[in-house]
Order: C-alpha cells, then structure tokens, then sequence
C-alpha cells in the first residue's frame, strides 16, 4: 500500500469531496422542490398535466442515469441550449431523482385514510393547518426512510458526472490517480469515504425516524 501516494492526494481529493456535497446538496433541494411540486400536481392538477407528468415520470424510470447527462450535455447544444458542466449535473439529478421522489410523496399522502381528510374539513381546518397538524406528522416517518434511500442514490450517481468533467470527487480522484499511478490506494480511498458519508447520512436519519415515531412507541405501551 502507497500510503504516500493517498497523503499527497488528499488535498485535491477534499476539494472533490467538497464538489460534490456542494453539488449533492443544490441537487437534492432541487429534485426535493421539484417532486413535491409533481406530487402535488399528479393529485390535484388537471387531467391533461397528470398525463404529460406521468409520460415524463415513465420516461425517467426507464433510462439510466447516464442517458439523460449526454442528452443535456451533447445533445442540447445542437439546439443551441447550453449549460455549464455543474448546471448539468444539478440539472440531470434533478430531474432524474424528481419523478421517484413524487411517488414516494404521493404514496404516502394517498396512504392517509379518508376519514382524516373528512375530519379536518369538519372541523374547518386551513389547507396549511392540515399539512402541519394531520398529514406531515403522519407521513413524514413514512417518507423518510425512501427519501433517504434515494438521497444515497443521488450521492453515488454524482459519480457518473465526471464523464462531462464536472469537478466532483470521482473527477479529483481521477486526476489523482494520473498524478500518482496508485489507482489502487485512490480507489479504496475514495470507496471508503462514500461509505462513511452515506453510513453517517442513513445513521441520521434512522435517528430522526427514531424521534419522530416515539408516540407511536409510547401508545403500545
């Protein structure tokens, strides 16, 4: 093991790192916004929109990843639409990640029963008193752990934007390994931090789900 080949790549591999967190976390914002929008839409919007959301959403769950980046980053500048290199990689795990996050988000809301619903028109609750004191409580736990999956998804699949050169860590490791000829030790470098940043990320959330659901504990008791 060339453990002064993974010291003096360290610096340009944490400034990897760094990229894709940056990058990671606008994405996830973005296809988190932009799924709740769908959810909602899918629910509540006019049958003509559910169809054309449901055509795109079929679209996404058939191709890979891999497809969509070329398209944005090859494609579309044949038709004089151009982006940076970190604008397609937030642009492309948008609008994978979206359509998976809106079904998790309208599964959960159509899981509630009825009653709920009937209930809070009863008692004359606001659509904003609804979300926050019947559906959210109740859903949020559901959601969780999916959205949580999908996140790690999101952060492993940032990897495969080093092929339209966004400067994420995958790219650094690459450039590393050009520099040190220690593809080895960059490799187990680099595999060992995406299993502590995505273990520490699912460690979290099985701590929030935790605290969220003790009055559920509590009630079996």
């Amino acid at each position: 093991m060339d453990w002064q080949a993974i010291l003096s790549s360290l610096p340009s591999l944490g400034e990897g790192m760094a990229a894709t967190l940056k990058l990671c976390a606008i994405a996830a914002f973005c296809s988190l916004l932009w799924g709740t929008l769908m959810a909602t839409a899918l629910m509540r919007a006019p049958p003509f929109w559910q169809r054309v959301l449901r055509i795109y959403t079929s679209l996404t769950l058939a191709l890979p990843l891999l497809i969509v980046i070329y398209l944005l980053y090859f494609v579309l500048p044949e038709y004089d639409i151009t982006f940076t290199s970190p604008q397609v990689g937030v642009l492309a795990l948008t609008l994978y990640y979206a359509p998976y996050i809106a079904q998790v988000i309208r599964s959960a809301v159509e899981a509630l029963p009825r009653g709920q619903w009937e209930a809070c028109r009863v008692l004359g609750l606001s659509r904003t008193e609804q979300l926050r004191d019947v559906v959210l409580p109740q859903t949020l736990p559901q959601m969780l752990s999916p959205l949580v999956g999908l996140m790690i998804g999101l952060i492993k699949d940032s990897a495969l934007l080093s092929i339209v050169s966004v400067q994420e860590f995958m790219y650094a490791a690459k450039q590393a390994i050009s520099d040190t000829y220690a593809p080895l030790e960059i490799y187990l470098t680099v595999a060992l931090c995406y299993w502590v940043l995505n273990s520490l990320i699912d460690w979290l959330a099985r701590h929030i789900e935790f605290r969220m659901t003790r009055y559920r504990r509590g009630m079996q008791h």
